[in-house]
């Protein structure tokens, strides 16, 4: 089973976002997804700059997958679809149906997480298209995952969110802005200030939703360090991590280590803990709440 970093969902100055993927160039990352994936007003780091960034981590032995974003609101949003579906060098995660027309018949690609693989007729579907991968939906269990991967083309690798904060939903208003009493068009870009998410709480002060510019994710951190062996038995092929703004290579080195059986996983969780910008949680993959913290199987990977 390999280990895949997510795009950036979060909002950070171009030259952390350049230092953040020289760091990931020497980790022990196989494959790197990389763009722009939540809001097309972000320009710290532009195509041309992610391409540059993708041939720099391919120079250095990684798999590179170019993000497309999820929400297409504009007819300039259209044009960078277009342009990173004929990139020509890299494989592509559609995150929408848009995105699967440009790629279909064309190129393997990915099938991101948003675009509702539920059931095997609809995987099976995606399959005739020319897809190479499949993310789980976020909120499936793995019984259900069961079943598709029982009936999954062998062509077709299988890829689960094991890490980070969930991106639950997608809105053509900016909440980030909205919470600073600005319009959209004239955000001032703040979620800049925000480099892992603004934290919503309740009014009896637990930890609720965080706020991504037009994204809500969830408060705490999704967890399946200690379900890697459980993944790979079941015939997961990646396990995708998400990035954060702190230690996400020492989350990188965790994953791997349990993962080739260099770590011990009771320990390495415990670890991977500290390192949270939040409490984890579990319960979609047991079928239950998402928030919900779920005893963990502590096996060896």
């Amino acid at each position: 089973m390999k280990l895949a970093l997510g795009p950036i969902l979060y909002y950070w100055p171009r030259d952390e976002v350049l230092a953040f993927y020289a760091a990931v160039a020497a980790s022990p990352m196989d494959i790197v997804y990389l763009g722009e994936a939540v809001c097309s007003r972000r320009h710290e780091v532009r195509l041309n700059d992610w391409l540059d960034i993708a041939t720099a981590l391919r120079d250095a032995g990684k798999e590179v997958v170019l993000s497309t974003q999820v929400l297409i609101e504009s007819g300039a949003d259209v044009a960078v679809l277009h342009k990173i579906a004929a990139n020509g060098q890299f494989m592509v995660e559609a995150n929408d149906v848009g995105a699967v027309h440009c790629l279909e018949g064309k190129a393997p690609f990915v099938a991101g997480p948003h675009l509702n693989i539920y059931n095997l007729p609809t995987l099976q579907w995606m399959a005739a298209l020319g897809v190479h991968r499949w993310v789980m939906p976020l909120e499936m269990g793995r019984d259900d995952l069961a079943l598709l991967l029982a009936g999954c083309p062998a062509s077709v690798q299988t890829e689960v969110f094991a890490y980070g904060r969930m991106p639950l939903a997608f809105s053509a208003r900016c909440f980030t802005a909205r919470h600073c009493n600005l319009p959209k068009d004239d955000c001032q870009f703040k979620c800049m200030n925000h480099p892992d998410g603004l934290l919503m709480r309740t009014q009896e002060d637990e930890e609720f939703l965080v706020l991504n510019g037009i994204q809500t994710q969830s408060a705490r951190v999704h967890n399946l360090l200690p379900e890697l062996a459980a993944m790979h038995t079941m015939g997961v092929d990646v396990a995708r991590i998400s990035p954060q703004s702190r230690h996400t290579v020492r989350i990188i080195e965790l994953f791997h280590g349990v993962l080739h059986r260099e770590l011990d996983v009771v320990a390495a969780n415990i670890e991977l803990n500290n390192l949270m910008p939040e409490k984890s949680c579990n319960g979609y993959w047991y079928g239950r709440p998402g928030l919900e913290q779920v005893a963990e199987n502590l096996a060896p990977a």
